[in-house]
């Protein structure tokens, strides 16, 4: 019955589990199935409709409760991610491009920026590599520019910023396009993507002479190289 050390004989023990178990899962059942169930088609039905409107009232005020701590949860959810304002909010990441104090980014805190953020660090990478005039313009109505600025040849860059969690399309591309050049009056038309571009998009930029900045791209230029050698153009300032 008891091991050496005095302890109860393994079989023995889950017996008495079982057994225990049994009697706990019986005595639930019977109180569930008398006193719970009578208590819902009686007790509680008694009120409701002896009492509709205060009923009505109470799940009223039950929901709202539920709704305000829904919405308290996503506020609380919102101030909690990165929030990208400029330079100064950065994390210095070393790599073999930057020297000590150049502005780079991780990628795992690209990603975690918001919309306007991730927009705003692009616009700050331009400024970096000495590109003129750099400014976040995207927003509501922006008829896909992101961010604008110009090189030192005076080319106009627009750019479109993507940061979602799974590649670009070839829609997003062909909507870049239409935009770009002929509302913008882009030089150069780059749209940028967190995590890259799918094989369609890629051969639409191609065919119509758009620069993609993929996820391999993205990580060269945010850790300390610049736009132009990481995309292999050429400019008079290099």
């Amino acid at each position: 019955m008891f091991d050496e050390d005095g302890s109860l004989d393994p079989l023995l023990k889950f017996l008495l589990y079982s057994v225990l178990t049994l009697a706990i899962g019986k005595m639930l059942w019977e109180w569930i199935t008398e006193d719970v169930s009578r208590w819902i088609t009686v007790d509680l039905w008694g009120v409701i409709t002896g009492h509709p409107w205060w009923t009505a009232l109470i799940v009223s005020g039950g929901l709202l409760v539920f709704l305000m701590l829904g919405l308290l949860v996503a506020f609380v959810s919102d101030t909690s991610s990165a929030v990208y304002a400029g330079p100064q909010d950065t994390l210095i990441a070393p790599d073999a491009f930057a020297g000590p104090d150049m502005l780079t980014f991780r990628m795992k805190e690209l990603s975690s920026m918001s919309a306007t953020g991730f927009e705003q660090a692009c616009s700050d990478l331009l400024a970096r590599d000495g590109f003129l005039s750099p400014r976040r313009v995207g927003g509501a109505g922006d008829l896909g520019v992101d961010v604008t600025a110009r090189d030192s040849d005076n080319r106009l860059l627009i750019l479109q910023c993507k940061q979602y969690q799974s590649p670009v399309g070839s829609g997003h591309v062909q909507k870049f396009n239409g935009t770009a050049r002929p509302h913008h009056g882009a030089d150069l038309p780059i749209m940028i993507a967190l995590n890259g571009f799918t094989r369609p998009a890629t051969d639409f930029a191609q065919h119509h002479k758009l620069v993609l900045v993929g996820r391999t791209e993205l990580k060269q230029w945010a850790h300390g190289r610049h736009l132009y050698d990481v995309l292999g153009i050429r400019s008079t300032a290099q």
